[in-house]
């Protein structure tokens, strides 16, 4: 096998394909899903190495209250393709391996310490990738010459003059529909009071599992104003107001599990809610 795939071992009876897919799908393009239900055991193909690397990041974890052990037949190697050449889309194996793990959390799932400093580790080794680096400092100077001027950014002038800028911000949105566009969850942080911090989650590897859950509730906060606004529920693609999933990969819905708490759970490393 590749270093694309992951095999999966110790899935639980009222585990489907599409739970499987669901929880992996968070770690980049998935190609295709080989579960064999009576050895409760999968094979998961995924489109980039660096995915199936993210998904090795999760081993120990559970999913329908069993304990998963996530390996590969050989290490799994990052790869910077260089910048992002499509406005708009990053690949989900792009993102930071921490903006990853707050995904998961605002989604419902529970992710332990362990797994949450796994994520900050790896961070560390890679680094931030040249695609989504330059993404998001595409969007931040965009949005900050739409709203400020030349010159500016939106997080940069939101630290300045809190406000004004975020006045500004916002009604550039209104009139250009910026936050209708594939980097709305991005756009709406880096223009919020937290714009800097923001910024500097993403683009930094010096964080703290700390730092991971509260960019968890910042997402979980942007799913419960896009649901609350839409007349029904969205995928996690495209348009939404969580971090855009690319469209390419499998579906998943944007509404967080009701009541999810996004604390990492004591002794517990990767539990996912039951699907009925």
């Amino acid at each position: 096998m590749s270093a694309y795939t992951i095999h999966v071992s110790g899935i639980s009876d009222a585990t489907t394909e599409q739970h499987l897919t669901d929880f992996f799908t968070f770690c980049g393009k998935i190609t295709s899903v080989q579960y064999d239900r009576e050895k409760h055991t999968a094979t998961i193909h995924f489109e980039k190495p660096s995915a199936a690397k993210t998904a090795l990041m999760l081993n120990g974890g559970t999913l329908d209250g069993a304990h998963l052990t996530i390996t590969s037949d050989q290490e799994p190697q990052d790869k910077d393709d260089g910048p992002a050449h499509h406005e708009g889309h990053i690949d989900q194996a792009d993102k930071p391996r921490a903006g990853i793990a707050a995904e998961y959390l605002a989604k419902g799932y529970q992710l332990s310490d362990q797994i949450l400093q796994r994520a900050i580790e790896l961070d560390k080794q890679r680094g931030i990738s040249n695609r989504f680096l330059s993404y998001i400092q595409s969007l931040d100077t965009k949005l900050g010459e739409k709203a400020l001027g030349p010159e500016k950014t939106i997080s940069g002038k939101v630290q300045e003059t809190l406000a004004s800028a975020t006045q500004q911000a916002k009604a550039v949105d209104e009139q250009k529909g910026i936050s209708k566009i594939a980097s709305d969850y991005y756009a709406r942080a880096l223009s919020s009071p937290f714009g800097q911090k923001v910024k500097s989650f993403y683009t930094s590897t010096s964080k703290q599992v700390l730092d991971i859950h509260e960019e968890a509730r910042r997402i979980a906060e942007a799913h419960k104003q896009s649901a609350s606004s839409a007349p029904t529920a969205t995928s996690a693609g495209v348009g939404t107001a969580a971090p855009p999933i690319s469209p390419d990969v499998h579906t998943v819905a944007t509404t967080p599990v009701p009541n999810a708490d996004v604390t990492a759970g004591s002794g517990k490393t990767a539990e996912a809610p039951t699907v009925v």
